[in-house]
Order: C-alpha cells, then structure tokens, then sequence
C-alpha cells in the first residue's frame, strides 16, 4: 500500500514497533467456571456501551465474538478511568495496567481475567494494549492539538490500537493489512471526535486541530457560543470530507482479514460512519444534538455491508 498521508510513516513505525516487540507466549489456564462469568462480564458492558459494537461483533463466530468484546471491555475500563477523572485517577490507570498486561490477573478482576484469555488466545501483541493505554492516558494532560497530524497520533492511540489487535483476533494476510487497520482506526476516532464536539468542550477538552479551525476564522469563542454559522458548517463538511475518504482508503483492508471477520469489521466501519450523515442531518450542531444512527437504520444497512464484504 502506498502511504497517501505524511503521517502515516509515524503511525505505521509505532505498530511495526509493537508487532515485533515481546509478547508473552506461555498460555494460562484460567477455571472454566471464572471464566465463563468473565466473557460474560464483558459481554454485558458491550451491550451496555456500544451497540454498534454489540451488533457488529454479533456477526463474528463465538470464540472470536467473545475475544472482540473481551477487548471492547478492555478499552472500556481504560477509557471510563481517565473519563471519570478520580483524584487517584493516574494510579488506578497504572494499576488497571499491571492487571491488563498480565497473564494471571486477580481473581476479582473479571475483565482482566477475560482479556488475558482472549489475548494469549489469539497472540494478541501485548505492547499494543499498552499503546492504548498510553493513548488514553494523555486525557489526562488539558487536550489541544495545533495540527491533524498530532491529532491522527492521539487517534492512533486510543483507536488504530485497538483495530490492530482486533486483525488478530479475526486473521489477517500479513503485513500489508496493517495501514489500513491504522487508517480505520483514526477515521473512527475522528467520527467519534466531530460527534461529541459540544460534550468534549463541556469537559474542557477540544480535539480539533487549532490550525484547522483558525483557517476556517473559528476561535474558542465560537467553539464556547456553541452556534451553528456558515463559517462552522464550511469547517464540518471539510472534515467530514476526510473523514470519509479516510473510510474509503482503509476499505481494501477488509478483503485482507479472514473470511469469517470481513462482515463484523465492515459493519463496524460502515455503522459508525453513519454517524457522519446523522450530523449532516441536524445541520452540523454538533454543540448540543448528539448524532445517532438508530437501530432501525442500522438493520437496513445491513445486506448493503454484508454485499460489500463478500466482494472484498
């Protein structure tokens, strides 16, 4: 694949970096009864927190359906730590890595001890989870980037991760699947990002890139209105704009998983980017209108996914 970004380079050393790096390879053996309550921890916080997830990773067969939202479950406590921005917030973080890099969690730790599972299950490279928590944990720093190119490295953090250990999780060819998993991943970070615009600088944090938003003749004042203008709608259709081409380049991708995946990575990719018309639609007031794709519309997105995944 030819790099079609600059920084693609950065973001491709850091997985190359990860791919190579020691992972554990003894197995663990967990009791079966602890374990079964585990995946179904996880899978309970999936249907809780992402039903778009929830749906697509229905889609999977049952061992790599359960893996997957052993992960979701993973990015979830990593995520909900930092979010809920407790005094000892970094210590229970540095914590939550020691028991989710382990190949024995603790007892009590249900979600650990399903992750554990499903990583050494599927030689899921250990130095990408501790990418993503690396990742999330700069929310904890005040969140401002001048360019996208530091934006698209946060975006590797927290998201191309866990599209990285998901191709595990599914199969893939080879290394050539890997610039497209990053660039998925960052066109879902970046969906994520232009959806919750006005719930982000409620809780003092702006993701999009100063630089951008300067051209466009937009400052924190405007962001602080929250008022929809010309000005604001030209900056929302530029970026929905390369948030879809970034969803267009990372497609071939999906004919390089195992056959069995290519549906779930598809729906997920084509259920969220949904979200990007549901912002077209409230007239990009993304201040005060959260943009839901609904369940009904998801349904019938469905034969059209399942259609293109099978050309893939």
């Amino acid at each position: 694949m030819q790099l079609q970004h600059t920084w693609e380079r950065t973001l491709l050393d850091l997985a190359h970096e990860a791919l190579h790096g020691d992972s554990p390879t003894a197995s663990a053996s967990f009791d079966q009864t602890l374990l079964e309550q585990s995946y179904q921890q996880c899978e309970s916080i999936t249907a809780v927190h992402s039903r778009s997830f929830h749906l697509a990773s229905q889609l999977l067969p049952t061992e790599k359906r359960r893996a997957a939202r052993a992960l979701y479950a993973f990015c979830r406590v990593s995520d909900d730590i930092v979010d809920r921005a407790q005094s000892d917030a970094q210590e229970r973080l540095a914590q939550w890595r020691r028991r989710a890099t382990a190949i024995h969690p603790p007892q009590d730790d249900l979600v650990a001890i399903a992750w554990a599972d499903a990583r050494l299950r599927f030689n899921v490279p250990i130095r990408y989870a501790e990418q993503l928590i690396d990742g999330v944990a700069r929310d904890f720093r005040p969140v401002r980037y001048d360019t996208f190119e530091e934006l698209a490295a946060y975006c590797y953090g927290v998201a191309s991760t866990v599209g990285l250990m998901s191709m595990h999780i599914i199969g893939f060819a080879g290394p050539a699947a890997i610039p497209y998993a990053i660039k998925l991943g960052v066109a879902l970070q970046m969906t994520n990002i232009l959806r919750d615009v006005g719930e982000d600088w409620r809780a003092g944090r702006l993701y999009l890139p100063r630089e951008e938003l300067e051209r466009y003749g937009l400052s924190d004042e405007d962001l602080a209105n929250g008022t929809v203008t010309g000005r604001w709608r030209s900056f929302m259709r530029f970026q929905i704009e390369r948030n879809r081409r970034l969803y267009d380049e990372a497609m071939p991708g999906i004919g390089m998983l195992n056959a069995d995946g290519r549906f779930a990575i598809a729906a997920a990719a084509d259920l969220y980017r949904g979200i990007l018309d549901e912002i077209e639609r409230n007239d990009y007031d993304n201040f005060r209108r959260r943009a839901v794709v609904s369940g009904s519309r998801k349904l019938r997105m469905l034969p059209g996914v399942w259609w293109r995944s099978r050309r893939a």
